[in-house]
């Protein structure tokens, strides 16, 4: 099972960078007063590692 989990986790990372690489371009993201350029791949990689942080975090808190 570990195995599988392995597996997937690491298809999952392979995708995820495919897709970040295919999207390079500089975008503007606005949030609220702030306004930020930055690298579509950057932006990218930052919100799936949030994702992965969260999804690693969240569980705990329902066991207990």
């Amino acid at each position: 099972m570990a195995q599988l989990k392995l597996i997937l986790v690491t298809a999952l990372i392979a995708m995820v960078l495919i897709f970040t690489f295919q999207n390079m371009e500089v975008v503007t993201v606005n949030f609220l007063q702030w306004e930020v350029s930055v690298s579509r791949a950057l932006l990218l990689i930052s919100l799936f590692l949030v994702g992965l942080l969260l999804g690693w975090l969240l569980p705990g808190t329902r066991r207990k």
